[in-house]
């Protein structure tokens, strides 16, 4: 990954509130949202509208390409 393309989702990663984080890693675990509300001791409706937001943030359409940004995100370091 290229060094701006790097620091652009590094950027957008940081811009998620705590919360927002423990439902990214919750969702790209597997668990659907009512397992995250139970989980975070929120209502299902909660869950949703914190993914919605981690998903524009993110600027990704699915689980899947969420899933993917994160991998680029822990697997790679920026270009020297």
């Amino acid at each position: 990954m290229r060094n701006k393309e790097h620091y652009a989702l590094k950027q957008r990663h940081m811009s998620l509130t705590p919360r927002e984080h423990e439902v990214l890693t919750l969702a790209i675990s597997g668990m659907l949202n009512k397992q995250i509300a139970a989980e975070l001791g929120v209502s299902e409706i909660t869950v949703k509208v914190h993914r919605r937001r981690v998903m524009e943030k993110m600027q990704v359409r699915s689980v899947a390409e969420l899933v993917r940004a994160v991998e680029r995100l822990t697997n790679s370091q920026p270009a020297e």
